[in-house]
């Protein structure tokens, strides 16, 4: 995680508060460290994988490179990614335990409320709408069936703005 606060009280050791996120079953928690705390470096790699298919309940990727492929199963990711695009799979001892799409992406606006007509890119409300991933996510009213718009996947998926 980011986030990190150093705190140093007028008595006693400094010490790290922080979140920490466990790869493996996905849960957050907030830990408290003092000063001089050690920690085991984990064999973790970091690949760029191409999203190729979904085979029944798992993912597949493939490395470019070596044309090696990796399952993983479902997970946060899997609304924002679409076939062909490049994700960051963090694998350790040689398990897939995170996949990171990028930080903006692509989506084709599958279904919405049509856009009435005087709506303009500088106002008229806001309307939730389907994307091909299934994501749903609020946008502008003059967003259309068919219109692709990209979206943060950083922040759990808000509308940036129209694609051209």
């Amino acid at each position: 995680m980011k986030e990190f606060q150093h705190v140093h009280p007028g008595r006693g050791a400094s010490f790290c508060r922080t979140k920490v996120r466990n790869y493996l079953t996905g849960n957050t928690k907030e830990e408290t460290f003092r000063n001089g705390t050690t920690f085991d470096v984990p064999n973790i790699t970091n690949l760029e994988m191409q999203y190729t298919y979904k085979d029944e309940e798992q993912y597949v990727f493939m490395d470019m490179e070596t044309f090696e492929e990796c399952r993983c199963p479902p997970g946060d990711f899997e609304k924002f990614i679409t076939e062909g695009m490049n994700c960051q799979i963090l694998q350790w001892d040689g398990k897939v335990i995170g996949v990171e799409p990028p930080e903006k992406v692509t989506l084709e606006v599958t279904m919405c409320d049509p856009g009435l007509k005087g709506n303009t890119a500088s106002g008229g409300g806001d309307k939730p709408a389907t994307c091909s991933t299934g994501l749903t996510v609020t946008v502008p009213a003059f967003i259309n069936i068919g219109d692709k718009i990209i979206v943060s996947t950083v922040d759990g998926g808000s509308y940036k703005e129209r694609a051209k």
